[in-house]
């Protein structure tokens, strides 16, 4: 009995606490042969140490599947991962495209602004000069000669201005011609990037600006065109009053007032 005991004891600290049923003690305590119980010890040690085995095998089995389950996991976020950082380049990008079509934008503006204020000048100048012109036709011979030395001199004066402002014109518009490419280039940009909506807008800022542009350079031709038709008459108006001078002094210093031109 004190055998059967002790194989209890070791079967129990064996199956690591696996045995409780109780019917499985009352099994070992009514068994008196010794043999019978080591037997039946053996059977309880043996069936403790499968239970073991495959629980040991089953909690293995679970970790490599829960391994594998965290691979594949990963590995199915990778994608995720790398497409949320391309996301964000090309969020940059499109950032970067719509920095670049404001500033642009303000280039063209300034620039536009600039041109235009060139061509207003200018026209400005072309119809003083030919307002100056016209008053000395129209005066010529009834002028005293210090009146119409100071006239000469404004009309010498005012073709100086022209000049000046022609030449700020040419200035203006070459930094506008630049700034118009560098708009369409920009908007090229912010197109391709996939900011569709700032490239239309710079696209559309850009025939505004021309448009404005065009208006202005217009008028500034028509004013080149009064001042031809000014010069036409003045060499008309000229012959016509030096083939009525009795003296050849006056008529000299015409010649050269025309040779000014």
């Amino acid at each position: 009995m004190q055998t059967v005991r002790q194989c209890s004891a070791c079967a129990s600290r064996a199956a690591g606490g696996l045995l409780r049923s109780q019917a499985d003690v009352l099994a070992l305590q009514s068994d008196r042969s010794i043999p019978r119980g080591r037997a039946a010890c053996s059977r309880i040690l043996s069936s403790s140490a499968c239970a073991y085995t495959s629980s040991r095998k089953a909690t293995n089995r679970n970790t490599v599947q829960w391994k594998e389950a965290t691979h594949t996991s990963t590995a199915s976020l990778s994608p995720s991962i790398q497409q949320t950082e391309q996301l964000t380049y090309c969020s940059l990008i499109r950032r970067a495209a719509s920095v670049v079509t404001d500033s642009t934008s303000t280039l063209l503006s300034q620039s536009t602004l600039a041109l235009m204020d060139a061509f207003a000048n200018y026209t400005k100048a072309l119809h003083t000069r030919i307002a100056l012109q016209r008053r000395y036709l129209v005066s010529l011979g009834k002028l005293s000669p210090a009146e119409e030395d100071s006239l000469q001199q404004a009309i010498f004066k005012q073709k100086a201005e022209v000049s000046e402002q022609l030449s700020e014109c040419k200035r203006s518009e070459n930094t506008w011609i630049k700034a118009v490419n560098l708009c369409k280039m920009a908007a090229e940009a912010a197109y391709t990037s996939g900011a569709q909506q700032a490239s239309i807008t710079l696209r559309a800022n850009i025939q505004l600006a021309q448009s404005h542009v065009d208006e202005a350079r217009k008028l500034s031709a028509e004013a080149d065109k009064k001042l031809a038709e000014t010069k036409v008459e003045e060499i008309q108006r000229m012959a016509e009053y030096a083939s009525s001078l009795e003296g050849c002094g006056e008529h000299e210093i015409h010649e050269a007032y025309l040779r000014e031109d």
